[in-house]
């Protein structure tokens, strides 16, 4: 891992990926433009990160949090639970919701992405996705996918889809067909229970469903290059009301910091991953 101290390294790999995003797409999306990896290689060491928290925001506590992503200064949460389930628009000072669209009871709502001016939401077991215009939340179209919807990003070209395995599947955005698919290894295991997913400096950050780690992959070929652990994010005098799992991960363009929140959470936490000396380890 780089020697450079204190919070600065992750942050600065992921806003020097993250210079060139395109103005038509999310906030989070930069295209991958590293080397490719070398077929037979030798993975390199997994990273543990830990954090720094810079900011904290009040978020719904009624909230089941299955989907976060800013897209143009403007931040778009999806939720879940049966009877429950909604597209919003949100203010991220005050967690005030500005805008909103509720599903049918007789759908889970699950991650989101802003695919230019379109917002996409998967549904859990359905097998039903949802698209709108990105300003109105008007319904334009639904599309199926053979498998359970769990989290949804995009690299700019393609969506990219988790189903609570380990494997990241790669949609085309007008078909909604699958292009490609990569499996998820953290030196040769599998990583499941992918969830909630964010593209970003040319990584996929994921959280792993009933952990405090978000997982930080290669899109090329499915390999980790680091985990966050966010552990203790929420303290215990934010859970006396009921809370569930982490989840829900969003970027802001060239910031390189992330926002972080969980499933009836009373807060959204803006962070930044540590390295060097805060480092707590390397396997």
């Amino acid at each position: 891992m780089s020697s450079i101290p204190g919070w600065k390294a992750v942050a600065a790999l992921f806003l020097a990926l993250a210079l060139s995003v395109p103005a038509a797409c999310s906030d989070a999306v930069a295209p991958a433009n590293g080397p490719s990896p070398t077929p037979g290689a030798t993975p390199g060491p997994v990273q543990l990160y830990s954090y720094k928290i810079l900011n904290r925001y009040p978020h719904d506590r009624d909230a089941f949090t299955q989907g976060l992503v800013f897209d143009r200064g403007a931040l778009f949460e999806g939720t879940g639970l049966n009877g429950r389930s909604s597209l919003r628009r949100v203010d991220l000072e005050s967690g005030k919701v500005l805008q909103a669209h509720q599903l049918s009871p007789d759908y889970f709502g699950e991650g989101i992405t802003v695919f230019r001016d379109r917002i996409i939401q998967l549904t859990w077991q359905s097998r039903l996705g949802f698209v709108y215009n990105r300003d109105s939340f008007q319904a334009l179209r639904t599309f199926n996918y053979s498998t359970e919807g769990w989290g949804l990003t995009h690299d700019g070209k393609h969506l990219i889809l988790s189903d609570g395995t380990d494997t990241l599947f790669f949609l085309d955005p007008e078909t909604f067909a699958v292009v490609r698919q990569v499996r998820v290894r953290d030196n040769g295991a599998p990583v499941t229970r992918l969830n909630e997913l964010e593209y970003a400096g040319g990584r996929v950050y994921a959280n792993v469903w009933q952990t405090d780690r978000v997982a930080i992959i290669d899109p090329a070929d499915g390999r980790l290059s680091g985990w966050i652990d966010l552990s203790g994010l929420l303290r215990a005098e934010d859970r006396v009301k009921p809370v569930d799992v982490l989840n829900g991960i969003a970027s802001r363009g060239e910031s390189g910091r992330l926002f972080v929140t969980g499933k009836l959470w009373p807060w959204l936490f803006e962070i930044e991953a540590g390295s060097g000396e805060e480092i707590k380890n390397q396997r």
